[in-house]
């Protein structure tokens, strides 16, 4: 990393407070980015990374302090203030049409006219080609973004946010949907940002890309900034160290690899065969036992996520069979799956898992709801026994369970997820990138429900994009491309990550 430049701040945020309720979500914070520079901001879930850079953005009216940008005082009565201002910001969920075309998104919401007021098609996509140049790419503006992969939605979200008077770039994990190898023509394109003076926080909770991309790292823990230091002065467990509070003994912070289950005579709980779908999904073949986890990789585009939602219901089985305990399953719905025992955790918690109007204990106890009426009555204190039995046991943090969803961080939320099929005593459990925008202690409590499943006789299909995570769980490894199981073989035949990798890029 290169040294970031001395003086004038481009952005300083002092004494920063922000409350929702009675909850305190900022205690004072002291930030800032220099002109320049790539500045990572670190905390666990709920550390207060999000309202800080959502205050900076406009997005939030902070309850004391003050910004200045270049040494001017600001205030941002909104984002398209602080965008007027040079102060953008890239949110963890895309914000993307699919079915519209890159130019249309680009100019959404300020779409140029004819002088009859008519839609300019032609002016939209000349505005697009200009603000994609700036990035270095030539993606067509016509093309549909439903077509296009996860990597250039990431590249479209960037050029809607850049304008020729942007000066401060927020990222909230921007590589949480990326595979690796996008990752690194992502960090790229920060390079080329950084080069041009722009400013850059960036928010993950993937502790190792900080030191291939960040010049300084500030960490966030309990609404409190705690450190703030150079990157290169500074190592992954001092990291993990300021965002815990605690000291690490004999660990880098990430979870123990889980002992691989051996290999089971008997039959298996889950038993695919064939399974072909509409979507890429085309003659997939595996089987998951009792107390086994079966970890699912491969290129975006292979299937992974199809495979997912045809189990559970939600994609319709064209060919194939599916088994559950040797009976034949017809899995026409979500409910025949849930009937059946076999749950999803979604890849999208906010969008497909949870209804964030709703409460913290309404959310876990949606699929419940039937069993707990009675003549139409529902039994709200045994509904309250469930509840708090399961948010101690993932340690679900919020002020109460009446708090809607939509306020607790992203890790907080994913427990909830899991927790409402946990509730449900699934025979087998699927996850779909389950640790995506969650810090290492949360993860490494996934882990641990994992194992509690596992050694409780439960099946578990794990499908993630981070193939540390699938090597530290998984027993079995099922490569799919194309739609197509291309290699399958139990996890201790492979040693390393990028050993993984390129069993992925070359099944």
């Amino acid at each position: 990393m290169r040294a970031a430049a001395d003086g004038v701040p481009r952005l300083r945020a002092s004494g920063i407070v922000k409350s929702f309720g009675d909850v305190d979500v900022l205690r004072g914070v002291d930030f800032e980015v220099r002109p320049g520079e790539v500045h990572a901001l670190l905390g666990g879930n709920g550390a207060g990374k999000s309202t800080l850079m959502k205050v900076l953005e406009g997005v939030h009216q902070p309850d004391g302090g003050t910004i200045e940008l270049d040494g001017e005082p600001v205030s941002f009565a909104s984002p398209h203030a602080a965008r007027a201002h040079g102060v953008s910001m890239i949110f963890q969920e895309f914000s993307l049409v699919p079915t519209l075309s890159v130019s249309q998104n680009l100019s959404l919401g300020a779409e140029p006219r004819t002088g009859g007021g008519f839609l300019d098609d032609r002016a939209a996509e000349r505005e697009a080609r200009e603000r994609l140049a700036r990035l270095e790419t030539d993606l067509d503006p016509g093309a549909l973004v439903r077509r296009l992969p996860t990597a250039y939605w990431q590249l479209i979200e960037i050029a809607k946010a850049l304008t020729d008077h942007t000066r401060v770039l927020i990222m909230d994990e921007p590589t949480a949907s990326l595979a690796s190898s996008e990752v690194e023509r992502l960090f790229d394109l920060i390079r080329r940002l950084r080069d041009r003076d722009i400013s850059i926080i960036y928010i993950s909770h993937r502790l190792e890309e900080i030191s291939q991309v960040a010049d300084r790292v500030s960490i966030l823990r309990d609404g409190t900034m705690v450190a703030t230091e150079n990157v290169a002065d500074v190592s992954i467990d001092r990291i993990i160290e300021h965002m815990t509070g605690e000291e690490l003994e004999q660990t880098d912070g990430t979870p123990e690899r889980r002992a691989a289950t051996p290999a089971q005579d008997g039959e298996p709980l889950l038993a695919v065969e064939g399974l072909a779908c509409r979507s890429v999904v085309n003659d997939v073949s595996f089987s998951v036992r009792p107390g086994e986890v079966v970890g699912i990789v491969g290129l975006m585009g292979s299937g992974r996520s199809e495979v997912a939602r045809a189990l559970f219901g939600i994609d319709r089985i064209t060919a194939g069979t599916v088994r559950l305990e040797g009976k034949a399953l017809t899995l026409d719905s979500p409910r025949d799956a849930i009937d059946a025992g076999i749950v999803l955790v979604p890849e999208d918690r906010r969008l497909q898992g949870l209804v964030l109007m709703h409460t913290v204990e309404d959310n876990l106890l949606l699929p419940l709801y039937g069993d707990l009426t009675e003549r139409g009555l529902i039994d709200s204190g045994k509904g309250r026994s469930i509840y708090q039995r399961f948010a101690e046991r993932l340690k679900i943090k919020t002020a109460s369970p009446r708090t809607p969803a939509r306020q607790l961080s992203g890790g907080n939320q994913q427990k909830i997820v899991i927790a409402k099929w946990l509730a449900s005593e699934p025979k087998l459990l699927i996850l779909d990138e389950p640790s995506a925008g969650v810090d290492i202690p949360t993860r490494n409590e996934i882990g641990a429900i994992i194992r509690s499943l596992t050694a409780e006789g439960r099946a578990v299909i794990l499908i993630s994009s981070d193939l540390t995570e699938v090597l530290d769980l998984a027993d079995r490894l099922v490569v799919l491309r194309e739609g197509r199981v291309a290699r399958e073989l139990p996890r201790a035949e492979v040693q390393s990550e990028p050993e993984l990798h390129r069993l992925v890029q070359v099944a």
